[in-house]
């Protein structure tokens, strides 16, 4: 019986870790290209799960279909972002680049609360219940599908990166940009297309976590956080270790709030960030890779 809970346990955290994933490899192609921390990420997911939420129930868009608008929309956002504020802190102190982000996180989140209230909203869909039996273990079809989707978007964004033209010219800002000005890549545009495809996919897991998560102002911050947790688990700027990173952390706090409760599973990611900064500072893999 103790084996069956565990697997059921393990099987839950693999699929949130799978989303996990996806919102942290946005975060670590951003600081893996651009050099910066993006403090205002868990919001950029809180807003792709209000634009996912309304999709629906104003226009009747399922959110797996209301993936490719809302990623689109929050992309343009955050070209607009990146163009009219942070790229004017480019290179200034550290200091300066985390106050405007931690401005822009609050500001996101107090127009959300605004616009929205701070009410927690459930997406019902028909399907939202539903689940597949594997002997005695279920999986919840949502979460599977939000699991699948986000491996394939990982997929897809690693093969767009490595095979495509622009991909290269992404990856050779993130080696050396005076060397990429050289060759005749414009750094700033690579910079607002880098930032806006971070951002992007953070919208689209938001809008996949829909489904199965209330839609707050402040679940930004939860994801966020842990979207930290992750790169800095997988090396901050490494594409692989976030993916892998991801799954490590939504195994353990599933884990953890098995076994200490729901309202504490973080303390287990928490506990994990501690110490890899103590013991594993450059994380997993020791180094980035864009």
């Amino acid at each position: 019986m103790d084996f069956e809970i565990w697997a059921q346990v393990f099987i839950n955290g693999l699929l949130v870790g799978g989303i996990y994933a996806l919102v942290a490899i946005g975060l670590t192609l951003i600081y893996g290209v651009m050099t910066i921390l993006n403090f205002a990420h868990g919001e950029f997911l809180m807003l792709g799960m209000y634009l996912g939420y309304w999709s629906y129930v104003l226009w009747g868009i399922p959110p797996y279909v209301a993936v490719f608008g809302v990623f689109i929309a929050i992309f343009i956002f955050g070209v607009i972002v990146q163009s009219a504020l942070i790229q004017r802190m480019l290179g200034t102190q550290l200091l300066r680049q985390i106050l405007l982000l931690l401005g822009i996180s609050m500001l996101m989140t107090g127009l959300a609360m605004f616009f929205w209230k701070s009410d927690p909203r459930q997406l019902q869909l028909p399907w939202s219940s539903n689940k597949i039996e594997l002997g005695p273990l279920l999986v919840n079809i949502p979460r599977l599908v939000a699991f699948v989707s986000s491996f394939g978007i990982a997929i897809g964004l690693y093969l767009f990166l490595q095979k495509t033209k622009i991909g290269k010219a992404i990856r050779a800002c993130s080696q050396s940009r005076d060397a990429a000005q050289l060759m005749g890549i414009n750094v700033k545009h690579m910079y607002y297309l880098t930032f806006g495809i971070g951002v992007g996919v953070t919208g689209v897991a938001g809008v996949l976590l829909t489904p199965s998560y209330p839609v707050t102002p402040t679940i930004g911050i939860v994801f966020g956080v842990t979207s930290f947790v992750v790169v800095v688990l997988g090396t901050m700027g490494n594409f692989l270790g976030a993916l892998i990173g991801g799954l490590i952390i939504g195994v353990a706090e599933a884990f953890g709030g098995y076994f200490l409760g729901s309202d504490v599973k973080q303390l287990v990611s928490m506990a994990i960030f501690i110490l890899i900064l103590l013991l594993m500072p450059r994380g997993l893999f020791g180094r980035s890779k864009a």
